[in-house]
């Protein structure tokens, strides 16, 4: 099923990175029951991004559950090498990977080689990388994705200068590609992070650190409408 099928005018997506793993199944279908359709979804290697985080086999896990309320699960690999991990992500039931501009060397093989994994692709790009470098190799992808930090760690303080990357990443692409952010997404920010441009909203500790998650949710929800 393609980007164009999940998302409605804009998504919020909860990190999972930042859930509580001891009731991961039941923050996740919290939120699939307050109306939540897609979830994001970290994978670190420890080498492009210094944690390890999760894997295919969490992945494996959860995707059943998030698949039978019809979402979706947006898998974003900070790893060297991309590529050895579409499969597993597949069989695990990702539904859409996105790489990193920087750990890629050939980047228009590494978006054929995730389509041949019938998954939806994404490029990434950090803080230090020009949006123009990114959107000249773009072709090809369903979103790009704006780090709005450094990757690897939750809990991060949002980069002001994002909004005006993400203006311009928007003026460079074309509409059917998305623009998705990543880091420090919050309340006091997500409305003007969509006024830029961006239509795939990652929030972390927005989320998953309040006690309520269903309101939390829905409150970065309603400060877009």
């Amino acid at each position: 099923m393609p980007w164009n099928d999940w998302i409605r005018t804009v998504e919020v997506e909860p990190s999972l990175y930042a859930a509580d793993f001891s009731i991961l199944g039941e923050q996740i279908e919290a939120l699939l029951r307050t109306g939540c359709r897609v979830f994001h979804f970290d994978i670190g290697d420890g080498h492009f991004v210094e944690p390890i985080t999760m894997g295919p086999i969490v992945l494996a896990s959860i995707s059943g559950l998030i698949h039978r309320f019809d979402g979706a699960i947006d898998v974003h690999l900070m790893v060297e090498n991309p590529t050895k991990y579409f499969e597993p992500v597949a069989e695990a039931g990702g539904d859409s990977v996105t790489f990193h501009f920087e750990a890629a060397d050939d980047i228009p093989a590494t978006i054929r080689a995730a389509r041949e994994q019938e998954l939806e692709v994404g490029i990434a790009f950090n803080p230090e990388t020009e949006p123009e470098d990114v959107a000249a190799v773009a072709e090809g992808v369903d979103l790009v994705l704006c780090m709005s930090i450094h990757p690897g760690y939750s809990a991060q303080k949002f980069r002001p200068e994002t909004i005006e990357r993400v203006r311009r990443l928007r003026s460079l692409l074309p509409d059917a590609i998305y623009i998705q952010v990543d880091g420090g997404v919050g309340q006091d920010n997500i409305r003007e992070i969509y006024d830029a441009g961006a239509r795939l909203l990652v929030a972390g500790s927005a989320i998953f650190s309040r006690e309520d998650l269903p309101r939390a949710y829905r409150r970065l929800v309603q400060a877009l409408a």
